[in-house]
């Protein structure tokens, strides 16, 4: 398991050691719901306490897109209330597909908070280890995280385009959205000229874990993506949650990569950019 991830049994070993344990933060989210929420009251790993991608991973949507990044002192208010304290261990997980995960694990690091690692295989690993659920509710005492930008390469639009000129801007989207053929989310179809596809599915186990790292060196290095590339290397997606576990991807693959924030959603607000088909 890499130094990114953390399977079921390690996670929970770490759980029963007595003054090491890490902060377990669920972060369970749908695009379209249901809420997140629910899922966390029926239940979760024990001690886990519940973040919303939407209000504490994200600015309101707007002209940075549908996700854009939230900011510091909104950031900090958010890990604080959720009992994260300064150089404190962090593991985020989902359902198990590991895009709201990643996008925690990103934020998180990009804010400067460097030890936080991703359940591989989510909540559904969890449980089919056989591993104790809880429905308790909490009372999390307040932690002393502070939020310091920077911690992560972030892309901005006029990054992004630079990028897919002169260096590699990968787009995680399926296919036919990439192409143009389909869009069922964002008004405009289309790709960033220049930016090449590997659909997320690519990074992924059967069960939703990621492939391990000479798998993922090898499905960046069938679209011409490879460690010689970085620091010349960006990913995007819909809004910057699927890119989070692109980049993620790459980073487990030894390939470092900046992340573009608001995406195709944020691209197509500008009618002055150009949108390939």
């Amino acid at each position: 398991m890499s130094g990114y991830l953390v399977d079921a049994a390690t996670l929970a070993g770490e759980l029963a050691t007595a003054g090491s344990a890490p902060a377990v933060l669920d972060v369970r989210w749908r695009l379209g719901g249901p809420p997140g929420l629910d899922s966390y009251h029926a239940g979760h790993i024990p001690g886990a306490v519940f973040i919303d991608l939407d209000h504490d991973l994200s600015a309101p949507p707007g002209p940075g897109g549908r996700h854009p990044l939230p900011g510091p002192a909104a950031f900090e208010r958010s890990m604080r209330a959720a009992g994260v304290s300064e150089g404190q261990p962090v593991v985020v997980y989902d359902d198990g597909d590991g895009l709201p995960a990643a996008r925690a694990w990103w934020t998180l690091r990009y804010f400067g908070h460097s030890p936080v690692r991703v359940l591989d295989g989510g909540y559904r690993a969890w449980t089919g280890a056989g591993l104790t659920a809880s429905d308790a509710e909490l009372a999390v005492l307040p932690g002393s995280f502070t939020a310091r930008p920077g911690g992560m390469p972030l892309a901005d639009a006029a990054r992004a385009a630079a990028l897919a000129s002169s260096g590699v801007l990968i787009d995680v989207r399926a296919p036919e959205r990439y192409r143009g053929e389909t869009e069922p989310i964002d008004p405009v179809a289309g790709h960033i000229p220049g930016a090449v596809n590997v659909p997320i599915t690519q990074t992924a186990n059967a069960d939703g874990t990621f492939k391990d790292p000479a798998a993922l060196a090898a499905v960046f290095a069938s679209a011409g993506v490879t460690p010689d590339d970085a620091p010349e290397v960006g990913a995007y997606c819909g809004s910057g949650v699927t890119a989070a576990r692109g980049v993620l991807a790459l980073a487990i693959a030894g390939i470092p990569a900046a992340l573009y924030a608001g995406s195709w959603s944020e691209w197509i607000t500008d009618p002055s950019r150009p949108v390939a088909p």
